[in-house]
């Protein structure tokens, strides 16, 4: 069915509807219905929904425990580089800001005596530190995992490249998000190791070192591959992909909230590897990319998840809205933001739904947890030594008593004896 406008109306029409009028209308002045609905469908809804508790992404160990590790993992590679696999205090001391560590380095290494094995070094008496061989060990776990799986953590990172507005980002933001990628802290030192000639460093303006890469061929998004997968799609452009939803138990959309959940999932799934320079920022199709590009990013991070600082960093250079921070409020059905350790975690529901198979496991991961348990015998060796101290302070306080009883005794003993005498 087509309306018919004269041409003043024509014009009327197509400075109502911006950019799309031109699209829509053709010469004769003839619109199409369905022209239109679609176009209502792509203007934006302004929804909020509460924030509920969810006790099971909070209780995920991987993720929590992964704030932890990092600073821990920092220390331990300091460590491991040295060519005597020993340390002094002095060495790491005042680096606690560069390394992540929360408090004093000394302080912060005690309370892990299961990974760094303290002795007194050679000179001057000072604290030395080296690794326990429990820790050494699972060192060389993830050394090989890095030499076995280099074309894999290669990839991720050259994903998340692709995905920023113009196929470059800065060398500082790659430094910042390495460890959700899973990089070795060296990984850009050795260009020629870890980088294959797709990957070019380049300056951006105001002299920002970052780094390039160049599109050879099309790449599919995790929410294609596994659409393709079950024949939802056919890799053609606009085809309309529904994202997986997770809803918390006990979290209820009002009706309202619903509908425009239900229409939002119908719109055309635009790639985060796609140009999307002529997607209309104020409409609910560019607030699909946006969330195309939160579900992508998380999928290729090692434990499906990151802090939401660290994201909104990445705003400028991949296209994202300034309130970007709205889309975890608006879907929590697809991501969860959990305020464990004085920070806010965003975690993609879907890696730790029943069916994992939706995703392809991190390398690295099986390493991370190797040292996560590693962390918590340290908890008991603590323990234990408490424990220890308080015996053993018991025992000496018992056997100077026992002194002191004996010398008692004695002294009446021989008072009795003068007496007798």
């Amino acid at each position: 069915m087509f309306f018919v406008f004269n041409k003043p109306a024509v014009k009327t029409v197509k400075k109502l509807l911006g950019r799309f009028g031109e699209s829509i209308i053709s010469f004769d002045g003839k619109v199409s219905v369905n022209s239109l609905l679609h176009i209502q469908r792509y203007s934006y809804v302004n929804v909020y929904m509460k924030w509920k508790k969810d006790s099971y992404y909070d209780s995920i160990e991987d993720i929590h425990q992964s704030i932890l590790l990092k600073p821990i993992i920092s220390l331990k590679n300091c460590i491991a580089q040295d060519p005597n696999e020993c340390i002094p205090i002095s060495d790491v001391s005042k680096r606690g800001l560069q390394l992540d560590v929360p408090m004093k380095v000394a302080r912060f290494m005690r309370q892990y005596p299961s990974i760094f094995e303290e002795f007194t070094g050679p000179q001057y008496n000072l604290p030395w530190f080296r690794l326990t061989p429990e820790a050494a060990e699972i060192d060389k776990d993830e050394k090989r995992v890095y030499k076995d799986c280099r074309e894999d953590l290669q990839s991720r990172l050259k994903k998340m490249i692709l995905m920023t507005k113009e196929n470059v980002l800065p060398l500082k933001i790659i430094q910042g998000m390495q460890w959700y990628l899973g990089l070795p802290d060296d990984f850009l030192q050795y260009p020629e190791r870890n980088l294959d000639d797709s990957f070019k460093f380049v300056e951006m303006e105001g002299g920002l070192k970052a780094l390039a890469v160049e599109r050879r061929e099309k790449i599919l998004s995790v929410m294609e591959e596994n659409a393709m997968r079950k024949g939802l799609i056919f890799g053609g452009t606009m085809e309309a992909i529904e994202f997986p939803l997770f809803p918390s138990k006990g979290l209820r959309l009002r009706t309202k909230i619903q509908n425009w959940l239900d229409e939002f999932q119908k719109l055309p799934y635009i790639s985060p590897y796609d140009d999307f320079s002529n997607l209309d920022p104020n409409s609910d199709i560019a607030e699909k990319r946006l969330i195309g590009v939160l579900h992508e990013l998380l999928s290729l991070f090692v434990e499906h998840s990151a802090e939401r600082k660290k994201l909104f960093c990445l705003k400028k250079y991949f296209g994202l809205p300034q309130k970007m921070h709205r889309a975890f409020e608006r879907h929590p059905h697809m991501f969860y933001l959990s305020f464990r350790n004085n920070t806010c975690s965003v975690i993609l529901k879907e890696a730790y739904s029943f069916d994992r198979s939706a995703f392809q496991k991190h390398p690295l991961l099986g390493v991370r947890k190797k040292y996560i348990k590693l962390m918590k015998k340290s908890q008991v060796i603590l323990k234990n030594r408490r424990v220890n101290n308080r015996f053993s302070k018991s025992s000496s306080k018992q056997d100077l008593d026992s002194d002191n009883v004996d010398k008692e005794e004695h002294e009446i003993a021989a008072f009795s004896a003068e007496q007798v005498v």
